[in-house]
């Protein structure tokens, strides 16, 4: 070998070489497998933790809804109700009718005789008229022409009427000197008794066509107030046809038909209490006639309430409520209508005694006025009456009461309640 030769450095084996190249692809392999590791471990600590705070969670729920269930069963847990105190008062039966208002006359007027056309009319619903005032008038061209004629003929009978009275008495005059014979002078007497007669039909001819012409105008039969016009000027009219009514309010007449059991009740100068519908007022009066027969149909009896009524203040045609106080005024307990069921004469409610609720039936005495009165024998003093809740009670049950407080006092109609007490004491 040369000296400018330079020696080489001996080349690897193959064996070498794959030994470097595996420990290479070792150390690049290890760190991934770490990281790879390291991932798993943190989801299994995510995993673990979500878990422990779902099952905390499930168990804060499941404790909260242990708590909030009513370990107590419903049948034992009282039962919340408004009561009300039983009130001291007196009561007396009574009567209510519905009856109508009338007027103390009424008329329609029209023409009674005559068919014509309304002319005018000079009122309106609501006027006032006094007797005689005219209200409408017709065209009666016709009537007045037939009244004229009647009358110039009457006019004419007469006349001739009397010449043959005068005739008659010169002839019975000749008749004792013998001028005349005794059938001429029975005939001019005849004839003039004829003519009279015939005067007498002309007059009544001529009557009748005066009221035909009277029928034209038609006149206020009273003073009172126009209460329906139903003819305009115009309209062709027939008799019987009512073109206005007129009525007279100084005095209202209510009038009502009672069963005839009540018929002992509604006997006359009887007290009564009258509720016009209408206005709302409560007017004190008295029974002021009755039929003494009843309607066969109906099976009622007929009476009539006067009311005076200067200010003309009630409308007829309207409704009335007819009150009447019967029998003795008794002791009673009264107590709101909707605390009690009635049926067959008695009321069922529920009264708390100790904190319990207990049914009890007590005889009804009446009602009126959205209260109730019973018979105070039913009742323990000092009644508290189940109001409101009382439809799901049964004879029993335990009760949390809650004490309702009346907003205005009981109705005086029925009597006069004992103030500031419940019921117990003495009237």
């Amino acid at each position: 070998m040369s000296g400018n030769e330079k020696e080489m450095p001996p080349a690897p084996s193959e064996a070498t070489a794959g030994a470097g190249e595996a420990t290479t692809r070792t150390e690049r392999v290890a760190p991934a497998s770490a990281k790879v590791e390291d991932r798993n471990r943190r989801a299994l600590f995510v995993i673990a933790g979500a878990t422990a705070v779902l099952l905390l969670i499930g168990g804060l729920l499941v404790r909260r809804a242990d708590g909030s269930v009513n370990q107590t069963p419903m049948g034992a847990a009282p039962r919340p109700v408004t009561v009300v105190m039983a009130r001291v008062t007196s009561f007396r039966d009574s009567r209510a009718y519905v009856g109508a208002v009338e007027s103390w006359i009424e008329a329609s007027i029209g023409p009674q005789y005559v068919s014509a056309y309304v002319q005018s009319v000079l009122v309106r619903p609501g006027d006032s008229v006094t007797r005689g005032e005219v209200l409408a008038t017709l065209d009666c061209a016709s009537p007045n022409a037939a009244s004229r004629a009647a009358e110039m003929q009457a006019r004419s009978v007469d006349a001739r009427r009397n010449a043959l009275a005068d005739e008659s008495a010169r002839v019975s005059s000749m008749l004792a000197g013998g001028f005349v014979s005794p059938n001429e002078a029975e005939q001019k007497s005849a004839q003039s008794s004829s003519e009279k007669a015939r005067w007498l039909e002309t007059r009544a001819t001529a009557f009748a066509a005066s009221l035909d012409v009277r029928d034209c105008v038609l006149k206020a039969p009273f003073a009172g107030e126009v209460a329906i016009r139903t003819v305009d000027p115009g309209a062709f009219v027939r008799p019987g046809t009512a073109i206005v009514s007129v009525v007279d309010r100084s005095t209202v007449r209510v009038t009502v038909d009672a069963p005839e059991k009540d018929f002992g009740a509604v006997a006359p100068s009887v007290p009564v209490e009258v509720a016009m519908l209408a206005t709302g007022d409560r007017v004190d009066a008295a029974v002021s006639r009755r039929a003494p027969k009843a309607d066969p149909n109906t099976r009622t009896v007929h009476f009539e309430v006067d009311v005076p009524d200067p200010r003309r203040e009630y409308p007829t045609g309207t409704t009335a409520i007819v009150r009447i106080e019967v029998g003795e005024r008794v002791p009673a307990a009264e107590i709101p209508l909707y605390a009690a069921t009635q049926h067959e004469g008695k009321a069922k409610l529920f009264i708390v005694l100790g904190g319990v609720a207990h049914a009890v039936d007590v005889p009804v005495l009446g009602e009126h006025g959205g209260r109730l009165y019973l018979d105070p024998k039913g009742l323990p003093e000092h009644a508290q009456v189940v109001t409101e809740g009382r439809t799901v009670l049964t004879d029993g049950d335990p009760v949390q009461v809650t004490v309702e407080l009346p907003t205005s006092e009981p109705g005086g109609d029925a009597g006069s309640p004992a103030r500031g007490g419940g019921f117990g004491r003495p009237l």
